[in-house]
């Protein structure tokens, strides 16, 4: 078998859905698998996963054992020469691993690989390519210096080239460089394991890759919503991460305490105080061929154009005052659709899809707020 896809899934029940329909689609002509583990999630998740895609390898956890543990979980029992360590909150094109298996194969070295990651409104995520956060690396982007080499800018978004750093929403590697690193450290519940897979691969003499020529949305956020709940999380993840790999003596340990904390605070203070904002949009510009039929609570005014039209996409959102585009998966592919939200140019436009045979429109309306379901009747 080529690849096992591995997704971790808590309380993201619609977002998997989609996730699912995208990942099938993508492995149509793949020796592959797909693994779900399930941290008991409280929606329906799991019945979905029965129902509607029965040949899914699922493992429903009594317990939420963390992201580490459980993707360890489904790497254990994966048969995939690589596997795909891959977020439930994320869409992929048809495309994907006729794009990056090639890659891989030819790396003799790879340690992981990484793909463009963009969020529900089409906005580079620059975690996509990072450098290692060495504790002068960290401070730097804690004080906000743009050439700290937090992230690794030498590199395009859409280039490909040697990276120190990538990021756990979608990491590809052999399945038994994998294992001979000993996984995810599950010594990091949330957070931090990336960065420290990463780190462990290149220790052993591996290369981690990006790929920027591949885009995968990522509806960062999702998963685990940023918010001081997130901020804990990772302050701890980080401090996990300096003990085990920096061993640092006298002045220099005190230091870097009291930076990643001063950070924490600043960031806790920040979003304590922040407002949340939700965007009211109602002039819609719906994309495919399927009759919409809304709750009119929502009070949404939708101009419905074909695919064949999108040629002229500029001259509707002009015209018409587009707030929010939604887009038919039975009419495009998750490819284009993918590349339509990657490569817009609109300013403030939203943007959701219609999966296939299903009753709700998804998206993401921000990089760090919640996303948004909307149910069709």
């Amino acid at each position: 078998m080529k690849v096992s896809i591995v997704i971790v899934n808590y309380n993201v029940r619609y977002f998997l859905h989609q996730c699912l329909l995208s990942v099938y689609k993508a492995i149509k002509d793949v020796d592959a698998e797909v693994i779900v583990v399930d941290n008991i999630s409280r929606d329906d998740s799991c019945e979905m996963i029965e129902n509607l895609f029965p040949e899914t390898i699922l493992i429903k956890n009594t317990k939420n054992v963390g992201f580490s543990k459980a993707n360890n979980q489904g790497v254990a029992i994966a048969k995939g020469e690589y596997v795909l360590i891959l977020n439930p909150d994320t869409v992929v094109g048809e495309h994907l691993f006729k794009e990056v298996l090639p890659f891989a194969d030819k790396q003799k070295d790879l340690g992981a690989l990484g793909v463009r990651l963009v969020d529900g409104t089409g906005v580079f995520l620059s975690e996509s390519k990072r450098g290692l956060p060495t504790p002068k690396k960290s401070f730097g982007r804690m004080i906000g210096l743009k050439k700290s080499g937090y992230y690794s800018t030498y590199l395009t978004k859409d280039g490909i080239g040697k990276i120190e750093v990538l990021v756990g929403a979608f990491m590809l590697m052999k399945r038994d460089r994998y294992l001979e690193v000993g996984g995810f450290d599950e010594d990091y519940f949330m957070y931090g394991e990336d960065v420290d897979l990463s780190y462990k691969l290149t220790k052993k003499g591996y290369t981690n890759y990006y790929y920027g020529k591949s885009v995968v949305i990522h509806y960062k956020g999702e998963s685990t919503r940023k918010d001081v709940k997130y901020l804990r999380h990772f302050y701890g993840a980080m401090n996990i991460f300096y003990k085990k790999h920096f061993k640092f003596t006298g002045i220099d340990f005190l230091v870097m305490r009291l930076g990643v904390k001063m950070w924490f605070l600043i960031k806790y203070f920040q979003l304590s105080n922040s407002t949340i904002l939700t965007e009211d949009t109602t002039r819609i510009l719906f994309v495919g061929n399927r009759d919409i039929n809304v709750d009119l609570q929502l009070n949404k005014k939708i101009k419905k154009i074909t695919c064949t039209e999108l040629i002229k996409l500029e001259e509707y959102i002009r015209e018409y005052e587009i707030e929010e585009i939604w887009f038919e998966e039975k009419s495009m592919s998750y490819h284009e659709i993918i590349n339509q939200i990657a490569t817009h140019r609109f300013h403030k436009v939203l943007f959701k899809i219609l999966p296939n045979s299903t009753n709700f429109l998804i998206g993401s309306n921000s990089s760090d707020g919640r996303g948004e379901v909307i149910y069709l009747k």
